[in-house]
């Protein structure tokens, strides 16, 4: 019988740690959360210390009751859920939920999921982190004080369905403030001059170079104003003479970018893969997990919610190694770089992500993987590789060439050494500009003279990537929180994102001006910022929580009261479009319904002509006949928007009903009709429609979407299969005790010899 019960989160963990411990140890997993605030009321006594009352989970009550049996059977427990607060926070809700001792548990917790780091665990256990968890604690009941407060106060004034948080409200505030920056945006107008210039009779190699200076006074970006004033500088250079008259060239190392925090992976993933950072994080979580390698599963990197540039020594010199033999020692650093960290509050005691081991070459692996799995697996794979290789080195020349009064300047890159670029090529590659050999007072010939207009531009709308730099830079939010903080925001159609950029909707617009003026004190970043310290502060045991919870809670309640009292009914006005109506010519208006935004005729309800918009924003008509045809009629297909604004087809003709949905390459594939039977539904006693999905056949209600009664169907050969495998089991489990029994008794029997 084991001695240990190892408690973990997740069932892939539990999978590929259950392969490194011996015959003492059983590895199970609590499946995430076990308990939590309840969602029917507050929960949390503000009268008394802000004491929460927790509840189990209800999907968690049948994984409880086996980890009580399993604990009760061991003579020890650990806790191995994740290195950061949350996993902390877990950790001691399994305590409590299984009502185990503290002299019964030991907490365990490793940056990667290798039989090293899993095995020297267990020889290290510790007690839980009491900090941490009330650190965590704190941040979940201040946002469920947020969330219950806030949330009615915005049904009734605004929208019911309506919700709003400490966390996200200041992020939706971010794109707001960015949309109405770049709206009171006014251009400026500039103009910019350049030379393209030879050696004289090598018209060939021209260079290009800019103005920099004239009559002694430098030229800055918005110095030259208008075409007038542009003119009269190329007045004053016709016949003039090009002569170089100052020359430096020298080296340049440009250092290596540092590995991967959750932020940077998130922002590099974007720019690079396409990736959100939701998509992102899931992958990096499969892959720290541990994924079936030729029958030898383990975890590719190491975990993946920190913001630490740290690295393991013996993983460094593993690595230096690694760089040494397969690109040579020029590629190694004079010493192993040290990386350190910027943001505030970071957990110095995590490491950054990286691959669990330098020589798993992404190429070697990537039959094993999926083709996102293998995309990010090589990208942090080759960040890790080249933050520990040496410099790039670039040769710069800087060329000064003077024309009557007037000073140009042209600066020229060429890569002389890759470096680290070998392996990780950096998006803001040098302006590479090979400039001739030239000589001081060489005369050069002018090939072009030119001026350009140009305009200031309003700064652009956030993306994923820009979007998680500024909340981390804020220091609104940790590590975990940037993509839930995203897929909110989303959800709530507080915001939309058009060409994968931000824009604020007209309720998220309505929305954020309601809480930045009745709860402006909250929603901003210094204040969400000085929480997140405050609550580095708890879990280092420097603060009690309910000091912050109290801090925040009065002033709160203050603003909550004046909001209920003076704020009036907020109307989300309806956006006027350049679209026509098909049907009566008037203006399309933008609004809002809880599946998103869609284009609702000004003439409603005289005219009731709505458009469906894509998932691009692009306005598509409900019903557009297409050029295809039935397979089953002959009859035009019809193109409709469906569920999630995906679209699907179906026939004109309405005693054929053919439907097709269309795949990823715009394909259509049939979907058979569904089936009426003459099963009743149990819940209101419509007929029941036979259908099949991905996952086999099941039963819906005819009523839908009225009646959601669902019920899947299992064939006879599966039915017959699951129970023998059940037969199967009972008997082996059978045999295994009566083979133990056996034993038992021959050992006693021997025992009783010897005494």
């Amino acid at each position: 019988m084991p001695k240990y019960l190892v408690i973990v989160e997740s069932p892939a963990k539990e999978k590929t740690i259950s392969k490194f411990l011996g015959k003492d140890f059983i590895v199970r997993s609590s499946y995430g959360h076990i308990r939590d605030l309840p969602k029917s009321k507050l929960g949390i006594d503000t009268e008394h210390d802000f004491t929460p009352t927790y509840i189990n989970i209800k999907k968690s009550e049948r994984i409880l009751s086996d980890l009580r049996s399993k604990s009760a059977k061991t003579d020890k427990v650990y806790l191995a859920t994740d290195l950061d607060r949350e996993g902390e926070a877990i950790a001691w809700h399994l305590k409590e939920a299984l009502e185990l001792s503290d002299d019964q548990i030991e907490r365990i917790t490793f940056h990667e999921i290798t039989p090293e780091a899993i095995n020297d665990a267990v020889k290290h256990p510790r007690k839980l982190n009491m900090g941490l968890v009330n650190s965590q604690q704190a941040r979940r009941i201040l946002d469920r004080i947020v969330g219950y407060k806030l949330s009615p106060l915005l049904w009734s004034k605004i929208k019911k369905g309506l919700s709003a948080g400490r966390v996200q409200s200041v992020a939706v505030m971010i794109i707001c403030d960015r949309e109405q920056e770049i709206q009171n945006f006014v251009p400026v107008e500039y103009w910019n001059i350049e030379a393209n210039l030879s050696k004289q009779n090598q018209q060939d190699a021209f260079f290009t170079a800019g103005l920099i200076s004239r009559n002694g006074e430098k030229i800055e970006k918005l110095t030259i104003k208008n075409q007038q004033e542009a003119d009269n500088i190329l007045k004053g250079l016709e016949g003039a003479v090009y002569t170089v008259s100052n020359i430096e060239s020298k080296n340049r190392k440009r250092a290596p970018y540092p590995p991967y925090t959750t932020s940077t992976l998130q922002q590099d993933a974007s720019r690079r893969l396409g990736f959100s950072a939701s998509k992102t994080m899931m992958i990096a979580q499969k892959l720290y997990e541990g994924i079936n390698i030729g029958g030898d599963s383990s975890g590719l990197i190491t975990y993946m919610r920190t913001d630490s540039l740290n690295i393991a020594k013996s993983c460094q010199m593993q690595t230096l190694d690694f760089i040494e033999k397969k690109y040579g020692k020029d590629f190694v650093p004079q010493n192993p770089r040290i990386y350190k960290t910027k943001s505030k509050g970071a957990q110095e005691a995590h490491e950054a992500i990286r691959p669990t081991s330098p020589n798993r070459l992404p190429e070697q692996i990537e039959q094993y993987l999926s083709a996102d799995e293998f995309k990010l697996y090589f990208l942090i794979w080759k960040r890790f590789i080249a933050s520990q290789m040496s410099e790039a080195v670039y040769n710069v020349v800087s060329v000064d060439i003077k024309a009557n009064d007037c000073i140009f300047r042209a600066t020229g890159s060429v890569l002389i050494f890759d470096g680290f670029m070998r392996v990780y090529n950096i998006e803001e590659t040098e302006r590479e500009m090979k400039i001739p050999k030239l000589d001081q007072n060489e005369i050069l010939d002018l090939i072009k003279l030119s001026s350009e207009q140009k305009f200031t531009e309003p700064p652009p709308r956030f993306n994923e990537a820009s979007l998680i730099k500024a909340l981390e830079e804020y220091g609104i939010g940790r590590p975990s929180t940037y993509a839930p903080i995203i897929n909110t925001i989303l959800q709530r159609l507080y915001v939309k994102l058009e060409n994968k950029r931000f824009t604020p909707t007209p309720l998220g617009i309505v929305v954020n001006d309601v809480l930045k003026k009745y709860f402006g004190n909250i929603v901003s970043t210094q204040f969400t910022a000085a929480v997140e310290e405050k609550l580095d502060h708890i879990a280092e045991n420097q603060i009690e929580w309910q000091k912050v919870i109290g801090e925040f809670y009065h002033p709160f309640e203050h603003d909550l009261k004046n909001a209920q009292q003076n704020l009036g009914y907020q109307k989300v006005e309806a956006k006027q479009t350049d679209i026509i109506c098909p049907k009566c010519g008037k203006p399309m208006l933008l609004r809002m319904s809880r599946g998103g935004e869609f284009l609702g005729c000004s003439g409603f309800p005289e005219c009731k002509f709505t458009m469906s918009l894509d998932r691009d924003g692009n306005p598509v008509l409900s019903e557009q006949e297409t050029t295809d045809v039935c397979e089953k009629c002959g009859q035009p297909l019809v193109r409709k928007i469906g569920f999630a604004k995906r679209p699907y087809l179906i026939c004109k003709n309405p005693d054929c009903g053919a439907k097709y949905s269309i795949d990823s390459k715009g394909n259509k594939v049939f979907k058979p009709a569904p089936e009426m039977t003459d099963i009743k539904c149990q819940k209101c006693g419509s007929p029941m429609l036979k259908r099949k999905g991905k996952r086999g056949e099941f039963l819906t209600c005819q009523a839908f979407p009225k009646c959601r009664n669902l019920i899947w169907l299992t064939s006879e050969k599966k039915a017959a299969e699951k129970k023998a495998a059940k037969s199967t089991k009972a008997k082996t489990k059978t045999k295994t005790k009566k083979t133990a029994a056996k034993k038992a008794v021959k050992e006693n029997a021997a025992d009783a010899v010897q005494n």
